[in-house]
């Protein structure tokens, strides 16, 4: 058998191999939105006309919140060091809302600034966006939602990675906010029988919630109280316009929630729509 017969298997193999490697990604227009989604069948980030949230000064009962994680954007829109965010803890109090909304408030004082949402499901192609955002000038909030990992899963080590980790690190212009109702991002019995069962305990602990450390800030979200949850729908009455008593909107607010066993931000958003639904109110923008 001659040397190039020998050489065409292994050039046949390196061919395929490389038509099922993903395209590069095609530059995105920046101008055509201030908000995008990344998507990998094929790789390319999608525009996204209008983003769902709501103005900041409409979140109540996360002041600290609101106030620590907006300084924390402007320094990163305006070139100054930032850190990575984790906004972890109870359901529905706005942790998502808030991201979105400080974006927004930040754009209008300072202009460029995009956000990229990341599905959970596509960290394991972090480091192909992060290679394709390194290439622009463009200042960008990576945002995933609801970050968390079940017992069998590993992409946390793909988001590990670029968190802290790696010789090239994460490029100057991107910092990433993630939103989790778990402060380490695993399930607590997940990382007790980590502690169980592991060889060296203490190094198996460490890994898993290791993650959660590479967050520069984080930031925890508590269930509101009853004060707290009519005040959020008082301010989302007098800013859509939706007029009712003080006693009618406490008596109905308080049933609505206790139908739903739970008071949050969500709860009181979701009685405020049913409520303008039946004043006749609009509350699309």
């Amino acid at each position: 058998m001659d040397k190039r017969a020998a050489q065409d298997p292994l050039i046949r193999i390196a061919e395929a191999l490389e038509r099922l490697r993903p395209p590069p990604a095609p530059a995105p227009d920046w101008s055509a939105a201030e908000a995008f989604v990344w998507n990998t069948d094929p790789d390319h980030l999608e525009p996204i006309a209008q983003v769902n949230r709501v103005p900041l000064d409409l979140l109540r009962g996360i002041d600290r919140a609101r106030d620590t994680l907006m300084a924390n954007t402007l320094q990163f829109a305006r070139g100054l060091p930032a850190n990575n965010a984790l906004l972890w803890g109870a359901r529905g109090m706005g942790k998502s809302s808030l991201v979105k909304a400080v974006h927004g408030a930040v754009s209008d004082e300072v202009s460029g600034l995009k956000l990229v949402e990341i599905q959970r499901e596509d960290l394991p192609s972090i480091g192909r966006l992060l290679a394709h955002l390194r290439a622009t000038d463009t200042r960008v909030i990576l945002f995933c939602d609801d970050l968390s990992f079940s017992h069998d899963d590993t992409h946390y080590k793909s988001l590990k990675a670029v968190l802290d980790g790696g010789v090239s690190g994460r490029p100057d212009n991107v910092i990433l906010y993630a939103t989790s109702n778990r402060r380490h991002l695993m399930p607590r019995d997940m990382i007790e029988n980590e502690r169980g069962s592991a060889i060296n305990p203490s190094e198996a602990v460490e890994e898993k919630v290791s993650l959660s450390d590479r967050f520069g800030l984080w930031l925890g979200f508590h269930a509101c109280d009853q004060d707290a949850y009519l005040a959020m729908i008082r301010g989302y009455c007098d800013a859509y316009g939706v007029e009712i008593g003080a006693e009618e909107l406490r008596a109905e607010a308080v049933e609505w929630q206790a139908t739903r066993g739970s008071r949050s931000g969500r709860v009181a958003w979701q009685f405020f729509t049913d409520l303008a639904g039946r004043r006749g109110v609009s509350i699309t923008s």
